[in-house]
């Protein structure tokens, strides 16, 4: 059968450019609402929306989350870290504090990231040198649970030796201020001389090499350090430069493992011998502190010390003099002015509800991160930003709600991905520390690159150039495919699937994933079909469109599925394919978290990070033939309901997202609005564990976000799945346009009784369709939303659903 556009009534617009000529008609005849920028966060009256936001949702179990001071993508992100839950640094697990830096990421996976040259202050037994806790273990201590304060721009801890830390920051520089106690503990009246040292190590204890000198007269601390990539390839190289205020220096030297001394004032220290690693760096002890509390002004650059010195004296020119106070207020307004253009009438929702809906898009914007003049390698005058980490995760949700709120950002980011594209000859899919993280699975900034495209997200973005490094994802394959690029091209191309146990001698990464690079290169060639017609490249189009129905040769009809013994009752499931044709297996429960979560590093599967039961959901292309090839609306409905009732379903992790709304394209938009009630709040609520798992850069929070507005972006389309919000009102004023969108419940029920959509109109004119266009956003329409108690037929005819992509069988 011939490639077609549609079965039955479906349609297939895909992006701004390319959408039906009916369709294009049929918009252009609802009048547009523009709107301007609200005055408040609240229709319900003025009130400073950082009330509610909470930084430490997530700050245990697993959440993993940044919880320190920061502004809106920022390089300085201070904050406690601990030997605990630290990928993030710092964690409500109760564990111990082992100093306080300035640079980390947020939500990630894996090894913890950054954290390095920690400060850590204390108060030496006896005022002796000697009796002070350098190494690591030696000096970590308790926090006072109580005394943690975490809001935006600002963080505090007590430490239970008697020190208190309260610390801010701006662009490229952390303020802390250190309160020492006034006497020693058992009341003698002797002189104190608290000590501040510096550590060369980061959280992951990676450090290769490392230098730092001290200025015996200021105290003054600079040098450097070379680490590696919490998951990645390569190295990366950082530089410190740290000024005291508010006291006399006592004396200063550098230190190795337990012992200090005076001399020398500097050092470089490799990584140790074998297994044994070198813990050192500097210190400063402190005379006539007023008020017992030393100010410590630490810069950090990834280009020199000499311009974290000049950074940090630029952004922070007064420490003493008012900077600390100014720097909150900055970042406090920093914050407001990206969260302006939302604003909520919550009607009668918690406060629990609109913080987590307010902090999740508060921890969608701490990363990717501004790195702008702080590569070493490259300037081109154009915003660079680093802390991708990792595209797999937040290609889903996280690009596509910056795509929302924060437009302007999120098209530096396209920008700075050609960049990296121009320099390194590669788009990443996964990039930190300016290095190149491991590569998951498809190659996914092809996807934030075309859900931009089709958002008509293109001011300044050279999209020849982008269809130029796309193309090159999908035919030409790196000799390191591990951390760029695709690997096994050879057999993609000419067998049009990835087989198990590949034999590719042209490019080298982990031999794993057959199913799940499968299904990813599968959408990445649909995304790049999308662009090329949109910019007439119709023979480009027709190929890769072609291409991006490849997933269907690992569909094996007959494939069941077992419990515990017990057939599901399903038959049908994705399958490992040899390069013969013949096929393997892989039990559709492995993975999953019924059965042991599979790691790219320690125990690599043919599906990643996920089950074959969570995959087998995943072709956003075409979704139509999965749901024929499953049986049909009812089976599927069936399945989904399985999955997400059995224990398969792994919502703490990305892939499962998308299957809380696949209901909308079996005309049954009703059941993505129940199953997401199952998920928020008893999984995504306020508090330090309302997180599900790691936040991966704030995708977590971005899913909670999309879920309480009332839709759900199918990246790389020009698609929003419409579902019930969580509050009355919500409008969202657009950057570029100048217009504001209005989402309105009406019968809405704060007590979530009436989930279901009875009716919808767009500007005042019926919506029968359960999805909507970034149009929405973009020229500032009013989406309203009839609720009720009871499902209702709306969106349910075949001509209502989402657009799906129908290609011609391969079985």
């Amino acid at each position: 059968m011939a490639a077609q556009h549609s079965l039955g009534s479906r349609e297939t617009p895909h992006s701004l450019r390319i959408l039906l000529p009916l369709l294009l008609l049929v918009l252009s005849s609802i009048p547009q609402v523009a709107g301007k920028v609200p005055s408040s966060n609240s229709t319900d009256g003025p009130t400073d929306i950082l009330r509610f936001i909470n930084p430490l949702i997530g700050s245990t179990n697993g959440g993993n989350v940044f919880a320190g001071a920061t502004r809106p993508y920022a390089l300085a992100k201070p904050v406690a870290d601990v030997d605990g839950q630290n990928t993030g640094g710092f964690a409500t697990d109760s564990s111990n504090v082992v100093g306080f830096s300035a640079a980390h990421d947020s939500g990630t996976g894996g090894n913890p990231s950054l954290g390095n040259f920690p400060l850590f202050p204390q108060v030496c037994p006896g005022d002796e040198l000697n009796a002070c806790a350098f190494r690591i273990g030696d000096r970590a201590t308790p926090y006072v649970g109580e005394s943690v304060v975490a809001r935006p721009g600002y963080f505090a801890l007590d430490l239970a030796s008697g020190v208190s830390a309260e610390m801010t920051s701006s662009e490229h520089a952390a303020l802390y201020r250190f309160r020492f106690p006034a006497a020693a503990a058992d009341g003698a009246d002797e002189v104190l001389h608290p000590l501040v040292l510096l550590d060369l190590t980061d959280l992951w204890k990676s450090r290769q090499n490392g230098s730092v000198s001290v200025d015996a007269e200021t105290g003054r601390l600079r040098g450097n350090a070379t680490y590696l990539p919490s998951f990645g390839a390569g190295s990366y190289v950082m530089h410190f430069c740290v000024d005291f205020f508010g006291g006399a220096v006592h004396d200063a030297g550098v230190w190795v493992n337990s012992r200090a001394g005076t001399e020398p004032k500097e050092l470089y220290v490799t990584r140790g011998f074998n297994l044994f690693y070198l813990e050192a760096g500097g210190w400063v002890r402190f005379a006539d502190l007023a008020d017992d509390t030393l100010t410590a002004r630490v810069g950090i650059s990834f280009v020199s010390a000499e311009q974290a010195c000049a950074r940090a004296a630029e952004e922070i020119p007064e420490p003493l003099g008012g900077d600390f106070d100014r720097l909150v207020r900055e970042a406090e307004d920093a914050w407001r002015d990206k969260l302006s253009p939302i604003s909520v009438r919550p009607g009668g929702a918690s406060e629990d509800l609109q913080a987590s809906f307010w902090s999740g898009i508060y921890r969608s914007m701490i990363s990717p991160q501004n790195y702008t003049g702080e590569n070493p390698r490259w300037d081109s005058g154009v915003p660079y930003f680093d802390s991708y980490y990792c595209i797999w995760d937040s290609f889903r949700v996280q690009h596509p709600l910056l795509s929302i709120v924060d437009p302007a950002a999120q098209i530096q980011m396209v920008r700075s991905l050609l960049d990296i594209y121009e320099h390194e000859g590669w788009l990443p899919d996964c990039h930190m520390s300016l290095c190149n993280g491991w590569t998951q699975g498809g190659s996914n900034a092809d996807v934030v690159l075309v859900d931009a495209y089709v958002k008509n997200l293109t001011a300044g973005i050279d999209w020849e150039l982008a269809l130029e490094a796309i193309i090159q994802d999908a035919e030409v394959e790196p000799l390191e495919w591990s951390y760029h690029g695709r690997g096994g091209l050879q057999s993609w191309k000419g067998l049009d699937y990835i087989p198990y146990l590949d034999y590719d001698p042209l490019g080298f990464g982990t031999n794993s994933r057959s199913i799940s690079r499968t299904l990813e290169y599968s959408y990445n060639d649909f995304c790049l079909a999308t662009l090329a017609q949109g910019l007439g490249r119709s023979d480009l189009h027709d190929k890769y469109i072609q291409r991006s129905m490849s997933w269907q040769n690992l569909w094996k009809e007959d494939q069941t599925s077992v419990i515990r013994g017990n057939d599901t009752g399903f038959t049908g499931f994705f399958q490992p394919k040899y390069l013969n044709g013949t096929w393997g297996y892989q039990d559709p429960i492995a993975c999953s978290a019924l059965a042991g979560f599979c790691s790219l590093t320690s125990n690599p599967s043919e599906t990643f990070e996920a089950s074959v039961w969570q995959y087998h959901f995943l072709v956003p292309q075409s979704t139509s033939t999965l749901i024929d090839w499953m049986g049909g609306d009812e089976a599927f409905i069936s399945r989904l309901d399985f999955f997400h009732t059995s224990g398969l379903a792994d919502i703490s992790n990305e892939p499962v997202f998308s299957t809380v709304y696949l209901y909308h394209y079996a005309g049954r938009p009703a059941l993505s609005t129940k199953r997401l009630h199952t998920y928020i709040p008893s999984w995504f609520n306020n508090t330090n564990g309302g997180l599900p798992g790691n936040d991966d850069s704030g995708a977590m929070g971005a899913f909670v976000v999309f879920g309480m507005l009332g839709l759900f972006p199918v990246a790389g389309q020009n698609v929003y799945l419409i579902s019930a919000p969580f509050f009355e009102e919500v409008r969202i004023a657009n950057a570029l346009t100048g217009n504001t969108a209005t989402i309105r419940a009406v019968g809405f029920d704060p007590g979530y009784e009436n989930i279901y959509i009875q009716s919808v109109t767009v500007n005042g004119e019926p919506w029968t369709k359960n999805w909507i266009g970034h149009e929405l956003f973009a020229e500032g329409w009013t989406l309203e939303i009839t609720l009720g108690a009871e499902e209702s037929e709306w969106g349910y005819d075949v001509k209502d659903r989402p657009p799906s992509w129908i290609g011609a069988s391969r079985l």
